[in-house]
């Protein structure tokens, strides 16, 4: 299976090689999901597609949601192909990447895990300097690497420890033991942490959207912060223990943080920093219902990892959409799109309301999920969540009414929309809601 799916890649490395394969690069990419889609043959388990390599639920629908949001951003990044940005370098950076994501999520070595969690930061890092607006952007990718790499390296260094002591990388047999302290349970998690990113160690990611091109803010929001979120997932099955232990410090600050930032959005001007803030308050509220260690608490932040990462690339995509047209991404000037651009009024209110967790999208159910598992795990955390939830439809609203009404400049005309960027929003906006048909699944585990 996984020999399968590599030649499938490097198939497509060698259609990288020839710019008229833009589209048709990009159609195999959705071709590779429905294969994908269709051949699991458990769900249930861990079902073993090579030697160190298996899928179980979890890792299956990160998977998809990975090979599906690589699809939208080529599809995204139209203009690199039109005006001959280094399209074929493109190309090749995104297929590299998504054979990353894949193998990040399908090893079950947590060495090889370590290594690809890492070196998908390396297409990512490419893709806000090569393609990226301002001259910031440098900045803006060293404010990654560096935020990033520095939490990792107390996980490589306790990973080796456990190969010695332990003598296995599979990380399904460290279930069995219980010979952990507490350096080895802040090293495993504290990576993943700052991958999420949790509220204090959140900096890079507002930066990093900001300076990053459309296909940098979609990969970005849409897989790797769920990255963090599924190393979480991982290495608190292993330390069990010392979570339930420490878990009130990591709750109360992603909840606290999650009201401070929500604040904050009330503040921003700048279309992409409020959708990027608004992915750490969402990050806040998984990183509580992972450490409650509940059914609730893990169905839940599977469920809003999946359907953050198509909602807030659906936002990211429409605050691109207005940046081609007027130059800019504020709020001040892009104000009256209403008139301006009133074909795509509906998408900006049905994008807006799936991230205030508006029904029938999946947000909504994951949402109370999470604030199910978090009010169990204490009353106090009521307040705080009544805030999150509170400021979370208030911002939503500010960006949408900010947008869409009021006197908007004088110099510009009617702008129309292309078939491309409909198609674009309705995969971001469908899947989103059809989930919620077969919602079953976010709570296997």
């Amino acid at each position: 299976m996984m020999l399968k799916i590599l030649l499938f890649f490097l198939f497509l490395m060698i259609l990288c090689l020839n710019k008229k394969f833009y589209w048709m690069v990009h159609n195999l990419i959705f071709v590779m999901f429905f294969m994908f889609f269709i051949s699991s043959s458990s769900m249930y388990s861990w079902s073993k597609i090579s030697y160190f390599f298996g899928v179980d639920y979890l890792s299956y629908g990160l998977i998809l949601l990975s090979i599906w949001i690589l699809g939208l951003m080529m599809m995204a990044s139209e203009k690199i192909y039109y005006y001959n940005k280094q399209e074929k370098l493109f190309m090749l950076l995104l297929i590299s990447l998504l054979i990353l994501l894949i193998m990040t999520f399908s090893t079950m070595n947590i060495f090889l895990f370590y290594l690809y969690f890492e070196s998908s930061l390396i297409p990512t890092f490419f893709l806000i300097l090569g393609w990226g607006y301002q001259p910031e952007r440098l900045q803006a990718g060293l404010y990654l690497l560096f935020y990033t790499l520095l939490a990792s390296l107390p996980l490589l260094i306790t990973i080796l420890y456990l190969y010695m002591s332990l003598g296995s990388l599979d990380y399904l047999f460290y279930n069995l033991i219980n010979e952990f302290n507490l350096y080895i349970y802040l090293s495993l998690i504290l990576a993943f942490l700052v991958k999420m990113p949790m509220f204090l160690v959140h900096l890079w990611l507002p930066k990093a959207h900001v300076e990053a091109p459309i296909s940098g803010s979609m990969i970005l929001a849409g897989v790797l912060l769920k990255l963090g979120g599924y190393g979480l997932i991982r290495m608190l099955m292993i330390v069990q223990m010392f979570c339930i232990k420490f878990s009130y410090l990591w709750i109360s600050i992603s909840l606290i943080g999650g009201g401070l930032i929500s604040l904050l959005c009330l503040c921003q001007t700048d279309m992409k920093c409020l959708i990027a803030y608004s992915s750490v308050v969402h990050m806040g509220i998984v990183i509580g219902g992972i450490m409650t260690m509940t059914y609730w608490g893990y169905s839940g932040s599977y469920g809003l990892m999946i359907a953050h990462g198509l909602c807030s690339s659906g936002l990211f995509c429409l605050a691109n959409i207005i940046y081609e047209r007027s130059g800019s991404r504020s709020l001040l000037i892009n104000r009256g799109l209403l008139f301006l651009m009133p074909s795509l009024v509906l998408w900006w209110f049905l994008l807006c309301s799936m991230n205030m967790a508006a029904p029938p999208s999946l947000n909504l159910l994951s949402e109370i999920s999470l604030l199910n598992s978090i009010v169990m795990w204490s009353y106090l955390s009521m307040l705080m969540l009544f805030f999150i939830s509170f400021l979370g439809a208030a911002y939503t609203l500010y960006l949408y009414a900010y947008s869409q009404h009021g006197k908007f400049m004088l110099n510009y005309g009617i702008i129309s929309s292309s078939i491309r960027e409909f198609i674009l929003l309705i995969l971001h906006w469908l899947p989103l809601n059809l989930m919620i048909l077969k919602v079953d699944y976010f709570f296997l585990l």
